[in-house]
């Protein structure tokens, strides 16, 4: 449809798909402008306003899944890096829902092991990983508001051993 009448399609996780399957994208991505409908022996013409959009992760999960060159030379390539450390504490304090001294913090630790990463590290901590550690780390509650809890027997008399657990209010 986007071909027909002059839609921007995007293509998510394009790595994803076979890459037999890409190459069916070529010819509407060169001068040609086409796409050969092959099982309705039809040939679309793209409309003029017709724009294509791809995206994936360069390396993520498999650095045996990239496109073909014949496929990536069809493309421009924008590589995002991460947002400033500021920027990146204050987007994780907002999605994690803590408090930006912890946000900062982790954003800290995310620095360290991206710099690692082709050092032993095959890849660094995402926002997202922050984001998720943050979530963790907003649901712990804090030590002021815990006390141990006694260990007590089947008769209910106290432990010699306490256990170390604790209990939270």
């Amino acid at each position: 449809m986007a071909v027909r009448h002059g839609a921007i399609c995007y293509l998510d996780e394009i790595v994803e798909a076979r890459q037999d399957t890409t190459v069916v994208i070529h010819p509407l991505t060169d001068a040609r402008r086409i796409l050969p409908l092959e099982k309705h022996n039809e040939i679309v013409l793209a409309h003029a306003d017709f724009q294509l959009t791809i995206s994936y992760n360069p390396g993520y999960q498999s650095a045996v899944k990239d496109l073909k060159e014949s496929t990536k030379q069809r493309f421009l390539a924008i590589d995002f890096g991460y947002p400033p450390p500021a920027v990146e504490a204050a987007i994780v304090a907002r999605e994690a829902g803590t408090n930006v001294e912890l946000a900062g913090t982790l954003v800290a630790i995310a620095e360290r092991s991206r710099n690692l990463q082709g050092h032993g590290l095959d890849e660094g901590a995402s926002t997202r990983m922050l984001i998720h550690a943050g979530t963790t780390g907003a649901r712990r509650p804090a030590a002021s508001s815990c006390r141990p809890i006694e260990h007590r027997s089947a008769d209910h008399r106290q432990s010699r051993h306490p256990r170390s657990a604790q209990r939270c209010h």
